[in-house]
């Protein structure tokens, strides 16, 4: 089985910038309930899709206080608990952040092992890209950041 998941997050200054569980250095963070981690959100979107399970507001409601703050590697591993309680493995994971700035490459490999324990599965399989979005819409305005991502279970 195969799911999709998407997500995005405005910039909002006085926060850090997490992205796959890792602080990276930037003039702004991103706006949310939880650390507003968009790479995350969209890996668990993707997860619980593939589980036939409902988002991740579902599980992590926006205006529920316990959420507030959140590690975003918590709602994977919350993912991962689900997936074992119905019965499926994970397979992989992959996907691909929108964004004109900071550069993430520097920082893929420990987003690739953060994610790939939180979800159980090795790092090997944990695909990490990122692109521009070539200065058009909010993205390109450097208003936030957008992410993609597909996961397979079986």
């Amino acid at each position: 089985m195969i799911g999709i998941g998407y997500d995005v997050h405005r910039f909002k200054e006085g926060r850090p910038l997490i992205l796959g569980g890792v602080e990276i250095p930037h003039s702004h963070g991103l706006d949310g309930h939880s650390d507003a981690d968009v790479l995350c959100h969209a890996l668990a979107d993707a997860v619980l899709g593939a589980l036939g399970l409902p988002d991740i507001g579902f599980y992590f409601p926006p205006g529920d206080p316990s959420c507030a703050g959140i590690s975003s590697l918590k709602i994977l591993e919350k993912c991962r608990q689900l997936a074992d309680e119905e019965g499926r493995t994970l397979i992989n994971v992959d996907a691909t952040l929108v964004a004109e700035a900071p550069k993430v490459l520097p920082h893929r490999e420990a987003m690739r092992i953060n994610i790939g324990q939180a979800l159980g599965i090795p790092p090997q399989r944990v695909g990490i890209k990122a692109t521009t979005n070539e200065t058009m819409g909010f993205v390109g305005r450097r208003e936030g950041i957008a992410a993609m991502a597909v996961a397979q279970v079986s």
